[in-house]
């Protein structure tokens, strides 16, 4: 059997005033259900039965003034057990525990505890002491509550410093994890700056490798200045006028052929031939025009042309 009703019916009809007993009633666990339907049962006896453990919702009955879990099985009890904070008078003869819950220091209306016969931790059970008679429980109760409270106080000392190293460490992480962000923030600027660097002195040689080009030409165009004013002498540019030589070498040889024939034609016997003749003739023609200046106007007229 496992529950009070399933033994002995509804709970109510075990209810005499504010006390409830549930004895020797083979209960292996608590009915907290039930139990928390009667507010009035602020006197509960539990002693006597098979519980291991008391679930975590029994702590939630604070009606509970007076409390008998003696000759069970427990081995511990809840964490929350403190939020009992209506007990007075709590029995825990012959179970099995060792220690006691941190919260246990928030029963402050505990007056009477009973710890007899458990293997209590060798601090614990020289404090609580024997519990022989009324004043040595009260004196337990007292005793055992200024432990528990010393400490609850040791163990919220000790998270307070577990948290101030957590938040120590936490301030290191950020602050390293800000300084390789800022790192990071540097170097991403460094590196932009140095490729806007880069760009910028590519533009300008770019634009230096242009005004080079463009200057080129002009520089061609001055070599031949330059050159009548230095110190090596260069070869004189080519004439323009090579036309107008030939013409005038042209009209050379043929003057010379002219000449030639005409000395023929009127020194030796051959100037009664017709040919020289006619050469003579046009001699004769050619010098009057000469003295007229004709011919030697057209010359330089169609020279300076070209």
């Amino acid at each position: 059997m496992t529950k009070a009703g399933s033994k002995g019916g509804n709970l109510r009809d075990k209810l005499d005033g504010n006390e409830l007993d549930l004895s020797l009633s083979d209960l292996n666990e608590v009915p907290v259900k039930e139990l928390a339907a009667l507010p009035k049962a602020t006197i509960l006896d539990l002693s006597c039965n098979k519980l291991n453990t008391l679930p975590t919702e029994f702590c939630g009955l604070t009606h509970l003034v007076k409390l008998d879990l003696s000759k069970n099985k427990l081995q511990q009890l809840p964490a929350d057990f403190g939020r009992l904070v209506n007990l007075q008078h709590l029995d825990l003869l012959n179970n099995r525990l060792v220690t006691l819950p941190v919260s246990f220091a928030q029963l402050k209306s505990l007056k009477w505890l009973d710890l007899k016969d458990n293997p209590l931790d060798p601090v614990l059970a020289k404090v609580a002491g024997d519990c022989l008679d009324e004043k040595q429980c009260k004196q337990c109760a007292n005793k055992v509550l200024q432990h528990m409270k010393a400490m609850q106080a040791d163990q919220e000392r000790e998270k307070q410093r577990r948290l101030e190293v957590e938040r120590e460490a936490e301030k290191k992480r950020e602050a390293k994890q800000r300084a390789k962000e800022a790192q990071e923030r540097e170097l991403r600027k460094r590196e932009k700056a140095e490729e806007k660097e880069r760009r910028r002195k590519e533009y300008d040689a770019l634009k230096a490798s242009k005004r080079e080009q463009e200057k080129k030409p002009k520089k061609e165009t001055n070599q031949a200045p330059k050159s009548k004013s230095g110190s090596r002498p260069r070869k004189p540019p080519p004439r323009k006028h090579t036309r107008s030589w030939a013409v005038l070498k042209l009209l050379l040889l043929l003057l010379l052929c002219v000449a030639g024939g005409l000395v023929v034609c009127r020194v030796t016997e051959l100037q009664q031939q017709p040919l020289c003749t006619s050469v003579n003739t046009i001699y004769d023609n050619a010098v009057r025009g000469l003295r007229s200046h004709h011919i030697l106007q057209w010359v330089l007229q169609t020279d300076s042309q070209q």
